[in-house]
């Protein structure tokens, strides 16, 4: 993770320091010499009388500090200040929801069983509605895939499978009295271990918290719940949501067992991937819904910021966290979407906004922007994203070249995300239980913690100020080129982290194979809380295509 240059310098201040403060007198006043090799640290300069003078200031500040951390604070609490993603001028969506999915009429049970392991969430959830199957039968189905197949992919953390029979009994007695939930009921589906199940472990993927416990049901848990779904298993993600490696090893690539799913929703990409479950929920905060659904051939929705609530969810970054389904086709998001979308009044950045969803027949006349620069340049997905924008053009779209804001590189404010975690984890890193956890490299999480601790609070503050520039300067780009939609490559030209910081929605959906028969993917975008329209048209182009339709065979 890049902090900048703060943080390039932060390793040989700490060194300088260490000329001063040693573990005997770290708790003893502060002196001026101190003070002046700690604004090194920071890239600035004081005189000796200037840092004389800030003495009292700076010691009584410790002092603070002393107390504040005497103050319990779980993951759980948020900060008082909320990020809001709005630009200067924009409007709410507003009327009422709609939604529309497509017919699955015409599905009938397949004589092959094993066939159900990739039916989409419609057609499982017709063969339920029709009775041709029931939801014991199909949760039976998953659970024993999962027990197969994650001993070679390691994508479980915890099975859930005395609860997910009870779901299913549930869903089929209430089928059975007349009682439909809707599409989800009595489907069986994997959850992130970062969202709290009561009853259940919640580990977060890491050995300091893997046999923690939270009384309480997540609300996306609760909402899936609700509309009858039925959580088989709670699902691995790379520790404290970074990567693919947790504290039982590295989730596996159905496509290639030997290597790794990316993440970290890597237990919720592998496992659909793989047919061991028809979706699942992660959670993006710099790219883990996007990157794990490109490796591993998923369809993954990332809403807009503010749109599903994380209360019950462990907090990484609070202004950047954003929970979603990976799913088989673009169709399945928009369905689960629709389950878990809304305040609800526990999670105070979530807004009430519409969700219209309907299949479009064409994209004729449909505008539909792409990041020329990206495209243009030398990328090792360049051919299949060509490819992308010729199936648009050739569904009757006009592809209007779309530039990338450029005054705020975002680039250089995305340590935002590593101050925010090492406050969401801060009595791991001051208590030296981060020790415990599996990856310890330059890159991992325990020395981003402790690198991000060098940050002033001030430069958090004004990299923030830049952010809500950024915000304004995005909405300006896509005002003047008339877009509702735009394309971009999955990585290259650096909408991810522009867009994980300004908030916009992104549908990730296969968009073709590597030489090593590795999937690829292409990035659909779409304006703040128009997640309707953006599956919808990531849906037409999705229908052109047969990528999403090509399995692994796990060796």
């Amino acid at each position: 993770m890049k902090q900048g240059f703060t943080l390039l310098i932060a390793c040989a201040g700490s060194f300088l320091l260490g000329a001063f403060i040693t573990n005997n007198d770290i708790k003893k006043p502060l002196t001026s010499d101190m003070v002046e090799v700690a604004a090194r640290v920071f890239g600035l300069e004081f005189t000796p009388a200037e840092c004389d003078s800030m003495l009292d200031n700076l010691n009584n500040a410790r002092a603070n500090y002393e107390a504040l951390r005497q103050i319990d604070l779980p993951n759980s609490i948020a900060p008082a200040l909320y990020f809001n993603p709005l630009p200067a001028g924009f409007k709410m969506p507003s009327g009422p929801s709609s939604f529309k999915t497509s017919s699955f009429e015409n599905v009938t049970l397949p004589k092959n069983r094993d066939e159900l392991a990739y039916y989409t969430v419609g057609q499982l959830g017709q063969l339920i509605r029709t009775k041709q199957i029931s939801s014991v039968e199909l949760t039976k189905f998953f659970l024993n895939r999962l027990k197969t197949y994650d001993p070679k992919l390691h994508c479980v953390i915890t099975l859930t499978d005395e609860l997910a029979l009870n779901q299913a009994k549930r869903a089929d007695a209430e089928l059975k009295a007349g009682k439909y939930r809707g599409p989800l009921h009595g489907i069986p589906y994997g959850a992130k271990d970062l969202l709290a199940k009561k009853g259940y472990k919640t580990t977060w993927g890491s050995v300091p918290y893997k046999d923690q416990t939270i009384d309480m049901d997540a609300t996306v848990i609760r909402k899936l719940e609700e509309a009858g779904a039925v959580l088989c298993a709670k699902m691995t993600l790379g520790a404290l949501a970074m990567g693919d490696v947790w504290f039982g090893g590295m989730t596996r690539n159905p496509w290639n067992s030997e290597t790794g799913s990316s993440g970290s929703s890597a237990g919720s990409a592998s496992s659909v991937s793989a047919g061991l479950l028809p979706f699942a929920i992660g959670t993006e905060t710099l790219g883990s819904i996007v990157s794990p659904s490109t490796v591993c051939g998923t369809t993954g929705l990332r809403p807009t910021f503010g749109r599903v609530s994380r209360h019950g969810a462990m907090a990484l970054s609070w202004s950047m966290d954003k929970i979603g389904p990976i799913t088989r086709s673009v169709d399945d998001c928009a369905l689960v979407f629709n389950a878990i979308y809304g305040p609800d009044g526990n999670d105070p950045t979530v807004m009430a906004a519409p969700f219209r969803y309907a299949p479009m027949l064409s994209l004729k006349g449909m505008r539909i922007g792409y990041v020329k620069k990206a495209f243009e340049s030398n990328y090792p997905n360049r051919a299949n994203d060509s490819l992308t924008l010729q199936t648009l053009r050739t569904l009757g779209a006009e592809l209007v070249p779309f530039d990338l804001p450029t005054g705020v590189p975002a680039s250089k404010i995305s340590f935002l995300l590593g101050v925010e975690a090492a406050a969401s984890f801060d009595e791991l890193t001051r208590s030296g239980r981060d020790d415990q956890m599996v990856r310890q490299t330059k890159n991992a999480w325990p020395n981003a913690f402790r690198s991000a601790r060098f940050v002033p609070a001030v430069e958090y503050i004004q990299a923030n100020r830049a952010r809500t520039k950024l915000i304004n300067e995005m909405a300006t780009q896509l005002k003047s080129a008339k877009v509702d939609v735009y394309v971009s490559p999955a990585y290259a030209g650096g909408n991810l982290t522009l867009t994980n910081l300004t908030g916009h929605p992104c549908v990730v959906l296969p968009n073709g194979f590597t030489k090593q028969n590795m999937p690829t993917s292409i990035t659909f975008m779409g304006q703040l809380f128009e997640e309707g329209k953006l599956l919808a048209v990531a849906k037409a182009y999705q229908d052109a295509t047969q990528w999403h339709k090509k399995h692994p065979t796990i060796q």
